[in-house]
């Protein structure tokens, strides 16, 4: 674990709430509310912080100042209690470091950055994108997300940006397992899980912490999961894992905002609601499936709540 800036646990990549608003983008404001309502929630379950303007927050649909507000609401919302990573991606490390600035200036604690949003980079413009953005002081947590982003950060390209010292971690999405263990033999920096359906996988061989997306709607349940590992508990955190990783697996579809909305809904404990444009709802064929994977998880969850009680 990277002795400069602690990223063990369960941070969420948050999801944002919007309401109806005929004068807003698309009629859906940001309902800051039940944004921070949401935060306060997930701390509340044991998770270690909140990842906001992520993919899962949708930060390319908002406005500027909406996609501020967002961290200032989030930090207040967390009130010290855990960590805030900003997602602070941009087209180039111009618009980034812009973002890692307000993020800093707001009370952030860390950055989530992908490579350069509008191109596919080469090393050496990828590896100024990181130097740049790291100037602005605060720790960094690379994003390698090659299905979004088309680049594909190798475990050598990492291990160069490890040298940055402000780069403390990557959050590994590229859904190759192999991938923790070849980081950490390259460099010395923290691999986080990036995909839900690999989780018990990534922990198992030396992930350090969890980058999430489904804990959105099953908090407590994701926070056991990886205490157990960690504990050494492996046949217990796989029992809990295997009922869970049906509705997980929407973490790395297409859709994956508008299911995971959605799954938050069905829990009940906390708001999900709609998603903004470019995004739109899940076809009926989707929307069912949803749900009865989500019906999976939250029986087996009452049914175990029922028996320890």
């Amino acid at each position: 674990m990277s002795t400069q800036f602690d990223l063990g646990g369960v941070i969420v990549a948050t999801t944002l709430a919007f309401k109806e608003d005929s004068s807003a983008p698309a009629g859906l404001a940001v309902d800051y509310d039940k944004f921070a309502e949401h935060c306060d929630w997930l701390m509340n379950n044991g998770c270690r912080g909140v990842g906001p303007n992520g993919s899962l927050g949708e930060y390319e649909a908002l406005t500027d100042d909406e996609r501020r507000k967002v961290i200032q609401v989030a930090v207040k919302a967390v009130d010290g209690r855990g960590v805030v990573i900003a997602g602070v991606h941009g087209t180039g490390w111009h618009a980034a470091k812009r973002w890692a600035e307000y993020a800093k200036e707001d009370g952030a604690d860390g950055l989530l950055l992908l490579p350069p949003t509008i191109y596919k980079s080469n090393d050496d413009e990828i590896v100024e994108h990181y130097a740049k953005v790291a100037e602005v002081g605060l720790p960094i947590m690379v994003y390698n997300n090659p299905f979004s982003t088309k680049i594909d950060l190798s475990p050598q390209l990492i291990a160069r940006l490890a040298e940055i010292p402000e780069v403390v971690a990557v959050k590994e999405f590229s859904t190759d397992v192999r991938r923790v263990l070849e980081i950490k033999e390259l460099c010395d920096i923290d691999v986080i899980c990036g995909s839900d359906d690999l989780l018990f996988e990534s922990l198992v061989v030396g992930a350090d912490g969890w980058f999430a997306g489904y804990p959105n709607a099953f908090p407590k349940e994701a926070v056991e999961i990886y205490d157990q590992v960690k504990a050494g508990n492996i046949a217990e955190a796989l029992e809990l894992y295997r009922h869970l990783i049906t509705v997980f697996r929407w973490d790395t579809k297409v859709e994956f905002v508008q299911a995971i909305k959605l799954s938050i809904d069905l829990a009940g404990a906390s708001y999900g609601g709609v998603t903004r444009p470019p995004r739109g709802p899940l076809s009926a064929e989707q929307d069912a499936q949803v749900r009865a994977d989500t019906k999976k998880a939250l029986d087996y969850i009452a049914s175990r709540r029922a028996t320890a009680a």
